[in-house]
């Protein structure tokens, strides 16, 4: 708690003055955003102990950061193309004491090559349509997209379909995290890369 603490400091601060989060944010940054990620980095099943994370579109750290905090075991590669964002990034991970399990990458998701993790991750960053094109193929086979969705997902689950089977998925699940603790429980996309 306390390195979350001080990772919302940041953001009230930092985060705020860099236009990362809105004055507005400030108020509901625990429930809306910090514990709002958090839920779902406990969930072992969608991300397994020790797995490596992506968080694409990272902007300000959510959810990447939060995971890196709350989970001591994972590795997460923050994605961001933003140069402000970036080094936003780049100056929290060094504050959090974080850069043994954190890397922070400048650059698109379709440019990333060379990057495969176990669980890729994206919060606010686009349609699932657009979204699993960037995240799918950095997915490894075996591992899993878990994508932040808010009221539309079943139409933006409907519209994805073929997309998703092209690009290998298998059965995409919706998954509500938080319920009854959160005023803002998270909706979870989690789609299996199968091939």
């Amino acid at each position: 708690m306390a390195a979350l603490d001080q990772y919302a400091r940041i953001l009230a601060d930092v985060g705020v003055s860099h236009g990362l989060l809105g004055p507005r944010e400030v108020a509901r940054l625990w429930d809306r955003h910090l514990l709002n990620c958090a839920v779902v980095a406990q969930d072992h099943e969608l991300v397994p102990e020790s797995s490596c994370v992506i968080d694409v579109g990272s902007g300000a750290g959510l959810p990447g950061l939060v995971w890196a905090l709350v989970r001591t075991d994972l590795t997460v590669i923050l994605l961001e193309p933003l140069l402000r964002r970036y080094d936003f990034l780049a100056v929290a991970v060094g504050e959090l004491d974080l850069a043994d399990r954190v890397t922070v990458v400048r650059g698109r998701a379709e440019e990333q090559r060379q990057l495969r993790a176990d669980v890729v991750t994206a919060r606010a960053v686009a349609p699932l349509t657009r979204l699993a094109g960037w995240t799918l193929p950095l997915t490894r086979v075996g591992g899993r997209v878990l994508a932040f969705k808010g009221a539309d997902v079943a139409n933006e689950l409907a519209t994805a379909g073929a997309t998703l089977a092209r690009l290998g998925a298998g059965p995409a699940q919706v998954r509500q995290f938080g319920a009854g603790l959160l005023l803002t429980p998270a909706t979870i996309v989690s789609i299996p890369r199968l091939r």
